[in-house]
């Protein structure tokens, strides 16, 4: 015979919005992550997309647009972990959010922007006339 402790809880409705709200950070952080990845893409192939007739040193910008794919992948690691975390915490009643992803990849953010800046601003201006749009 069953007695009422064995029926299983009805979450509250503020524990729902909770897991709901961390479920959305979390695809924020996924929609990041793609658009870093897309993005480190993007700087290599304006890279390949030169003619053949006018070779170009292989310059640095694939190191560029393999920071930002790797930063992409990496926000898809840490993210993938904040969110079990931040889930057990909810679950616990634990959770206290914390600064310091926050701050990491600020600055990552901020150097491979600055690292964009860069490379976009010391491309002479003659070979951006020998890119190829298909």
């Amino acid at each position: 015979m069953k007695n009422e402790s064995d029926k299983p809880k009805k979450p509250s409705s503020d524990r729902v919005r909770e897991h709901l709200a961390n479920e959305r950070t979390y695809l924020a952080w996924m929609r990041s992550a793609i658009a870093m990845m897309g993005f480190g893409v993007l700087i290599v192939r304006l890279r390949i997309l030169r003619p053949p007739l006018a070779p170009q040193p292989p310059g640095n910008g694939w190191k560029l647009g393999l920071a930002f794919a790797l930063l992409g992948l990496l926000t898809v690691v840490l993210s993938t972990q904040h969110y079990f975390a931040v889930r057990r915490d909810i679950d616990r009643d634990t959770y206290e959010p914390s600064d310091r992803w926050i701050i990491v990849f600020s600055l990552a953010v901020i150097i491979l922007g600055v690292g964009v800046g860069y490379y976009v601003f010391t491309v002479p201006l003659e070979s951006l006339s020998t890119i190829l749009i298909e």
